[in-house]
């Protein structure tokens, strides 16, 4: 296993951290150090796909493992958040359906010999979602601009639908039999 997918697998490990912090803060302080476990696992995904790019270490499982990763990742901490009351549900909702529907659009095109790895707009999601996830999980930001967590969540729910459209449309040809 190559260092980009060491990173991939790393993040993964963290995500299930992340969730005991958030959930397991009684008193408000916790959520700082899930935080910065997030930011920390947000810059695995870069540095991952910064090194498979750079030294050519692209592979299959990369391809598949980083988008995963990635969704464990957000979507867990948005379900603490909408736990805890810090996001709606009907947006945790959104996302979550659309990851669940590119997972299985991805499983349809491994069965057809196809590994399509993530786009620019699915990239942009994820980083509009890493962004609105990591304002939120730092309470002394947002608590004095909620506007900005607002637009963020907007942000991130545009992109997520524009997203799914595009992929879907760009990778048709899986869905023809």
């Amino acid at each position: 296993m190559n260092l980009p997918n060491k990173l991939t697998m790393l993040r993964i490990i963290m995500v299930p951290l992340i969730v005991a912090l958030l959930l397991l803060d009684q008193e408000g302080k916790l959520i700082y150090w899930a935080g910065i476990l997030f930011l920390l696992a947000s810059f695995t995904d870069f540095l991952d796909g910064y090194l498979a790019r750079k030294n050519d270490m692209i592979t299959n499982f990369g391809k598949f493992m980083d988008p995963l990763a990635d969704k464990l990742l957000i979507c867990s901490v948005l379900l603490c958040l909408a736990a805890m009351g810090r996001v709606p549900a009907w947006a945790v909702i959104i996302i979550m359906a659309r990851e669940f529907a590119i997972s299985g659009f991805r499983l349809v095109a491994v069965e057809k010999g196809v590994v399509i790895a993530a786009g620019n707009l699915g990239k942009r999601k994820t980083n509009a979602q890493t962004l609105w996830c990591a304002f939120l999980l730092f309470p002394f930001i947002w608590q004095y601009w909620e506007l900005t967590a607002t637009l963020l969540m907007i942000l991130a729910l545009v992109l997520t639908v524009w997203s799914f459209g595009d992929y879907v449309y760009r990778n048709r040809q899986v869905l023809k039999d």
